[in-house]
């Protein structure tokens, strides 16, 4: 048997798991193709020219492409007014070839974030961060239309990763309104006993030592170390944070909230960074997409 000096934890490849997930859609796409001859319909809106918002929209228009989605690209300039950008979520929300839609954040200075995302509706807010769809997860007995990408991306992995959560003791470090509070929420709806470490919590360490599940979401790089970490432990790093790496070509690399290489010689299963939760975001933006459209077509 081995001992916990030697232990190795089990890699939770999010980037294969995102890629069996993928290919369910793709199917399912194509039988609403065949059957009704429509296909799902994703609008993608970014503001201005920022190179991180342009390469992330490209990926997931790319992502649609591969499925079957359809991709509406609406690209405005960086000094478009807020009203002229509401009038637009407007047109997409009357447009029935659109199934969901999604404005790339964050948006310039002059725009308010929330004015915007409120004016999409609930039944294409395929990020899931309408009120309403949050207000729906924090009760019990309700359930949203969609529920937000990453956090459905964490529970997906723990699931297809055969991880009991029922019961367990799970810790959520951080509590963001795009992933500590609503994944707190879904964990609580799978009957886990959940805590909430954020910036005020005292003795964190030892709260987060108790944890059968641990999810990292805090963006503070290698925060969680191997000695705050339940031997057998399951981790799921939401974290992606850039720290200065002359070696690399870029001049930096990515990491996580968690301490890998010291994580992995004690917990059960972890998820890498990069290639752990970040392929599940986009596999679960697809599916509300999907799911949005499955609602729609054939009625």
């Amino acid at each position: 048997m081995a001992s916990p000096s030697d232990q190795t934890a089990k890699i939770i490849d999010g980037k294969a798991i995102a890629q069996t997930i993928r290919s369910e859609i793709a199917e399912e796409v194509r039988d609403l193709s065949e059957k009704h001859g429509k296909v799902p319909g994703l609008a993608v809106v970014i503001v201005g020219a920022r190179k991180d918002s342009q390469t992330y929209v490209a990926m997931k228009r790319k992502a649609c492409a591969e499925v079957g989605i359809k991709s509406f690209d609406v690209d405005l300039p960086e000094d478009v007014c807020e009203p002229d950008l509401i009038s637009k979520v407007h047109q997409l929300n009357s447009d029935t070839d659109v199934h969901g839609i999604l404005v790339q954040l964050p948006l310039p200075k002059h725009i308010n974030e929330e004015n915007v995302l409120s004016a999409i509706s609930i039944d294409k807010d395929v990020d899931g961060f309408h009120p309403l769809n949050i207000g729906k997860l924090a009760m019990k007995g309700r359930e949203p239309l969609f529920l937000p990408c990453t956090p459905k991306g964490c529970l997906e992995l723990l699931v297809r990763s055969g991880i009991k959560i029922k019961g367990q003791r799970a810790v959520v470090v951080g509590r963001s309104n795009i992933v500590g509070l609503p994944v707190s929420l879904l964990l609580l709806k799978a009957d886990a006993t959940v805590t909430t470490v954020h910036s005020h919590t005292k003795d964190h360490e030892a709260i987060i030592r108790e944890a059968d599940i641990v999810i990292a979401a805090a963006g503070q790089p290698c925060m969680i170390k191997r000695d705050w970490i339940k031997p057998g432990a399951a981790v799921i790093d939401v974290g992606t944070n850039a720290v200065s790496d002359p070696s690399r070509k870029s001049g930096y690399r990515l990491v996580g909230d968690v301490d890998y290489a010291e994580a992995c010689k004690v917990a059960g299963c972890i998820t890498p960074v990069p290639g752990g939760v970040g392929p599940m975001t986009v596999a679960m933006l697809l599916r509300n997409t999907l799911d949005g459209a499955k609602r729609v077509i054939g009625q």
